[in-house]
């Protein structure tokens, strides 16, 4: 049961998606907007485990109820675009499948290079780019009234096939045709993707920020979770809970399942129970998210974060550069780096602050080790 509620592994569909319900309300309202609107263009961005891939296969599921031909989210790699084409082909396919026997050989929707439903000949096949075949779709599956979503994951810098899709994409924007894209990843994969010289059409798009759970969404998930395990809790303690998560979806989906696993027949949490999971928890997110994003900067990035963890709290600028041994300009540089990353934020002026959970922690038990 504890397994059927608790999903801790990144792409895991949870049982309950917390918190993110007006951020679906939104892209769905953005959906039913004029074709070309900016909101149909969304750029979403967020750090490790805070639930990208979630959201994307929730609004996959929401937007195909609401009639959208929608191509399941794809991760931005080699082969992506084929890909896109086959899940759009796949999807579409459900909705207008023709009648047995039906062969389109001439007219209209054969001079698109259409055989039977969205079979495309082989010609087309073996002859036309992506852009052909992925226009040739949305204008059949217009014309039967459908509109399209496009969904991808893990967007990666510099990506040909990231630039191929949204290059087509805006030719099908001011085609007029009823298509929509979401784009998610990792904030510095992001960033580097709208500083494309080649993308900066995605300038314009909608810009959504996945930021922490709130506490109350995070308790009020715990509070139905645990009973439904028959794991007895006080208020105490489950408020004590929803603050360790620091809102972070991954971490309150460990958490949980820590829990469980110690009481699989449900039960009373005690205070041991409670502070053996936490730190189980801790140390898998430590691990997981902690220790990749670090694998993926600089020695100088590691540098600045290691001297803002000597702080409790937020870090002044001028005391990371003295700790540096390094100019104030010198340190400015890797602010910048490291925010654009998403792995610290501003907290003022002059301060900056650890963005991910338990980054401080794992910091100071790097320092430790060495």
């Amino acid at each position: 049961m504890g397994r059927e509620i608790f999903s801790p592994a990144f792409g895991n569909r949870p049982s309950y998606l917390v918190g993110r319900d007006q951020l679906l309300d939104r892209l769905l309202t953005g959906l039913s907007s004029t074709p070309g609107s900016r909101d149909r263009s969304v750029v979403m961005l967020g750090q490790r485990g805070s639930g990208k891939t979630v959201l994307l296969w929730e609004l996959a599921e929401l937007a195909t109820k609401h009639g959208y031909v929608v191509a399941a989210p794809t991760v931005a790699s080699e082969g992506m675009t084929e890909r896109i084409v086959e899940k759009v082909q796949e999807a579409g396919e459900r909705l207008i499948a023709p009648r047995p026997g039906a062969r389109v050989s001439s007219g209209s929707f054969g001079a698109l290079g259409f055989t039977v439903g969205l079979e495309f000949s082989r010609e087309v096949q073996e002859t036309k780019s992506f852009q052909f075949k992925l226009t040739q779709l949305v204008r059949r599956l217009n014309a039967h009234g459908h509109g399209i979503l496009i969904l991808i994951d893990e967007l990666q810098a510099n990506s040909p096939e990231v630039r191929q899709l949204v290059t087509v994409y805006q030719e099908m924007i001011g085609e007029g045709l009823d298509v929509a894209l979401v784009l998610a990843g990792l904030p510095g994969a992001v960033s580097a993707t709208l500083n494309d010289r080649v993308l900066t059409f995605l300038n314009r798009a909608s810009k959504v920020e996945l930021g922490p759970l709130a506490t109350s969404d995070v308790q009020s998930f715990y509070e139905r979770a645990f009973a439904e395990l028959g794991v007895r809790i006080g208020g105490d303690r489950v408020r004590g809970l929803a603050r360790a998560t620091q809102g972070s979806p991954y971490l309150l989906q460990l958490l949980g399942y820590n829990i469980s696993l110690r009481l699989p027949d449900g039960g009373d949490l005690t205070d041991e129970i409670m502070r053996n999971a936490i730190c189980a928890a801790e140390d898998d997110f430590e691990n997981d998210v902690c220790g990749t994003t670090l694998a993926a900067l600089s020695g100088q990035d590691i540098a600045f974060l290691q001297a803002m963890a000597r702080d409790n709290g937020s870090s002044r600028m001028s005391d990371i550069a003295g700790r540096m041994k390094q100019s104030p300009d010198y340190a400015q540089k890797y602010r910048k780096r490291l925010i654009d990353a998403g792995v610290i934020s501003a907290a003022g002026h002059g301060y900056v602050t650890f963005a991910i959970p338990y980054m401080r922690e794992h910091l100071r038990k790097m320092a430790f080790d060495l």
